[in-house]
């Protein structure tokens, strides 16, 4: 999807016009993928522009450039506060928010550490990563020939954009072939997650989710929908997932900062079908709690 240009970028403490956000080709992360991210959403409530989970996804942030011994030159408080500042001045009722920090110019090689750590955060409005034709009937999804990375090779507990040529390839193989998302498989063969998205599978009135160790993020938004679903009174587990336990799903949905709650119609020619009614449920609700329907949630959520 276009990025829609606004007035603004805040790079390294200061408000750039967007057309100047710019870095040195010689920046280490253009090179090398020393850089961790964040993507969140900013949504409209009748409170006004209201930020899901910002402070959760900014710990996670530093916690990203920990594990690569990235020291990020600013507090979890003073990104939030930033964010905030920035949608205002950029006028954005809802929003995508995306923060970065990376190595930036000083030295060529693959020991980073004599480079500046720059951090960056751009907004602009987004809509539905998937499509909003996805968020009512679901998608279409093939298990990917690309296995995701172990454990012990690039960490996928940390959001770190090296990592991401990984999902790049899933997603490409899976679009040139027709689908719309693909599935990854950690090296043992076991679901992992998504090219972006945390997989959920629906069977017996349960809900079942690949654990962390099986090589998924943990997603700021995996953890609300499996708060939101036990709320429900839905049985939510953590369990290892296999390609079988896809074709017999009798719901099947993923989530993310980007696709929100999308249902999954179809993976590899088996039909799952039009979303079920814990799929519908979870759905409908995570996006009450995100546009401020339910005070039950409001600590989810920074009001800009």
């Amino acid at each position: 999807m276009p990025i829609q240009a606004v007035d603004k970028v805040w790079m390294n403490g200061e408000l750039v016009p967007w057309d100047e956000a710019k870095i040195h080709v010689l920046s280490h992360a253009l090179h090398y993928g020393t850089g961790v991210f964040e993507g969140i959403r900013c949504y409209e409530t009748s409170r006004g522009p209201a930020v899901f989970r910002v402070r959760d996804h900014m710990r996670r942030l530093e916690q990203s450039g920990k594990i690569f011994m990235m020291s990020l030159p600013y507090t979890v408080d003073e990104l939030c506060d930033a964010t905030r500042d920035l949608i205002r001045i950029n006028d954005l009722k809802s929003c995508y928010v995306r923060p970065i920090a990376f190595r930036g110019y000083g030295e060529i090689g693959v020991f980073p550490e004599n480079n500046p750590i720059d951090v960056t955060i751009a907004v602009w409005p987004w809509g539905s990563y998937l499509g909003d034709e996805a968020l009512e009937k679901g998608v279409r999804m093939t298990i990917s020939s690309w296995r995701r990375h172990d454990l012990n090779i690039i960490p996928p507990a940390a959001k770190v954009t090296g990592a991401y040529i990984n999902s790049v390839a899933a997603k490409q193989e899976a679009i040139h072939k027709g689908f719309d998302e693909a599935i990854m498989l950690n090296s043992a063969g076991y679901v992992a997650e998504a090219t972006g998205e945390n997989v959920f599978v629906v069977r017996d009135g349960e809900i079942t989710t690949p654990p962390l160790s099986a090589g998924a993020l943990p997603g700021i938004t995996r953890e609300s929908v499996m708060q939101i679903a036990a709320d429900l009174g839905t049985p939510v587990n953590e369990g290892m997932v296999s390609r079988s336990d896809l074709y017999l799903a009798d719901e099947m949905f993923c989530c993310g900062t980007a696709a929100e709650v999308t249902p999954v119609r179809e993976i590899d020619g088996r039909i799952i079908g039009d979303p079920g009614p814990i799929t519908q449920a979870v759905q409908s609700k995570f996006f009450q709690v995100v546009k401020g329907e339910d005070e039950k949630y409001f600590d989810w959520l920074e009001f800009v």
